[in-house]
């Protein structure tokens, strides 16, 4: 199987034009897809909000590699590219990562406005990329050579995370489960001698 960069997507757009905005924050926060027209007739099932989300997320960086310049095909994408298209996603966000210049650094409810960037959310980055190397897979593409899962791209979501972390105030920490109980076994009586 080879891999064919947005294939399905006759014009596209263009991610580096002002208009873009909207396009490409539709790739990180799922877009607005609506199921209540959905007929219930003998076609195939309808592809599930993951699928259709990973498609659009596919595309669209597809089309980022095609307006890079010089133009990436995906066979030469690093982790480096992968990078420079996280760090283009940025200008899209809608979370307030505070400096550590400002009064509200580590505030998780700051009092008042201040002029810290609005960045993209560790949390949608993650997920963006999970989606991303299940597609990059799909299309053909092998394990080994994923650029999505590179070490770089790791390391930066962890940086991401930390640093929103300490801006916002919020842990990020993960949840461990409960071990589960043993069964219900009681320890037997002491002797009353």
């Amino acid at each position: 199987m080879e891999l064919v960069p947005g294939s399905n997507n006759p014009g596209g757009y263009d991610p580096m034009i002002s208009g873009a905005s909207s396009l490409a924050a539709n790739i990180i926060t799922g877009g607005a897809s609506s199921s209540a027209g959905a007929s219930f007739s003998s076609s195939p099932k309808a592809p599930s909000r993951y699928e259709n989300q990973k498609r659009r997320d596919w595309n669209t960086f597809c089309q980022y590699l095609r307006n890079h310049r010089p133009p990436l095909s995906l066979g030469m994408c690093s982790g480096a590219h992968v990078l420079e298209f996280l760090r283009y996603l940025d200008q899209f966000g809608k979370t307030k990562v505070h400096n550590q210049t400002c009064l509200f650094f580590g505030l998780p409810n700051p009092p008042d406005q201040c002029q810290c960037p609005l960045r993209q959310a560790w949390g949608s980055l993650d997920a963006l990329i999970g989606r991303l190397r299940a597609a990059f897979e799909e299309h053909g593409g092998k394990p080994e050579v994923n650029p999505f899962g590179a070490r770089a791209v790791r390391l930066y979501l962890r940086e991401v995370r930390d640093f929103q972390a300490k801006a916002r105030g919020v842990s990020y920490e993960k949840k461990r489960k409960r071990p589960k109980p043993k069964g219900t076994q009681q320890l037997p009586a002491p002797d009353a001698n």
